[in-house]
């Protein structure tokens, strides 16, 4: 049987662990989130580096602002605790788009496996923040 006193500390561990596990998830997914939201407000500037590299990678120069829209939408949907998770799915789209992109571009593996990686990091974050979508992880203790 566990005494009070050793009932009172595994709590405290727990709550401890709890706010460290939160804190890493929030760094996680402040990492990406502030690259994308950078990277979206490049495109709704435009300066020449922009229009040149969304060029040659096949879209026109028309085409950067309605993206730029659509990845500061995306990625402040995600920033916003309540809609995180729709957030996360949308930014998962637009980074499958980016990997498709760079494939189709003929690009190294740096330039296709960069999305993947801020996907992973957009999720990991999210998972460590949200103890909702821990439960729907399959891994156990």
């Amino acid at each position: 049987m566990e005494t009070m006193e050793n009932s009172y500390q595994s709590g405290i561990r727990a709550v401890s662990g709890s706010r460290a596990i939160l804190w890493i998830g929030r760094v996680l997914s402040a990492l990406p989130a502030l690259f994308l939201l950078f990277d979206a407000i490049m495109k709704l500037v435009k300066p020449p580096f922009v229009v040149d590299a969304t060029v040659k990678l096949g879209y026109p120069e028309t085409g950067i602002i309605p993206i730029g829209i659509l990845l500061l939408t995306c990625t402040i949907i995600y920033l916003i605790p309540r809609t995180a998770v729709i957030g996360a799915i949308f930014l998962t789209g637009y980074l499958g788009g980016a990997v498709a992109t760079q494939v189709r571009a003929g690009q190294g593996w740096f330039e296709i496996l960069f999305p993947v990686v801020f996907g992973i990091l957009l999720w990991g974050g999210l998972v460590l923040r949200e103890a909702r979508l821990r439960e729907l992880i399959p891994f156990r203790n």
